[in-house]
């Protein structure tokens, strides 16, 4: 923990932004409203980026990379605002960098190698299930970029789970399983359905995933 623990009224703006910027991003999308997405979206994505940097994360190697991989998937939101598919596979890439940089934030903690190996079940689970749903959807590029980025998914919640045991270790497994799982309301959107609930669960998801993630710096200085 910090020696001077991050009051909560130094917090309260970066938590009004997100739950403001986010609430106001679901219910543009769902209006279908793209000012509100292009104003809205890159604000959401500052908050977790102020939240890591005001607990420090650039005085820890695990702060240090993982606020790389916040920066990362931020770009990745912007990326993902428009609707080409040029756009969309830069966001892909730009997700998988933080994906990445997520795992290897999490390996500059001291890991649990039974709870990896536990954390391997359910990584493999994933993989498999998503893979058999979005295949028959998948064409082109995306037959081989997709289960890449599934892959990459399931070594980030392996590295999770290997993190058990050390202190805020529930905020970094709650937010890497968030997170994933917030990337399926992205796949149905893109290759399976564009229905507007996508959005209502896995924005509000994807965010508040990211916002445990940065949380998580607080325990490691």
């Amino acid at each position: 923990m910090a020696s001077e623990p991050t009051s909560l009224a130094t917090l309260a703006p970066v938590l009004l932004l997100s739950l403001l910027s986010v609430s106001g991003l679901v219910a543009s999308d769902f209006q279908d409203f793209k000012g509100g997405r292009f104003a809205l979206k890159p604000l959401a994505a500052s908050a977790f980026i102020w939240l890591a940097v005001l607990l420090d994360a650039p005085q820890s190697n695990y702060g240090q990379w993982l606020l790389f991989g916040l920066v990362l998937c931020a770009a990745g939101d912007v990326l993902l605002m428009f609707e080409a598919e040029a756009a969309f596979l830069a966001g892909l890439v730009a997700f998988l960098c933080g994906h990445l940089l997520y795992a290897v934030a999490f390996t500059q903690l001291p890991l649990n190698t039974m709870a990896i190996a536990i954390a391997c079940l359910p990584a493999l689970a994933l993989i498999v299930l998503v893979l058999f749903w979005l295949r028959p959807y998948l064409q082109g590029l995306m037959r081989a970029a997709v289960p890449a980025y599934i892959i990459v998914i399931a070594a980030m919640l392996v590295f999770a789970g290997g993190t058990w045991g050390n202190a805020g270790s529930l905020l970094i497994l709650c937010g890497a399983w968030g997170f994933a799982f917030s990337d399926l309301a992205v796949a149905r959107r893109q290759f399976v359905s564009a229905d507007r609930m996508n959005g209502l669960w896995g924005t509000p998801l994807y965010f508040g995933s990211q916002m445990l993630l940065a949380a998580s710096v607080a325990w490691q200085l």
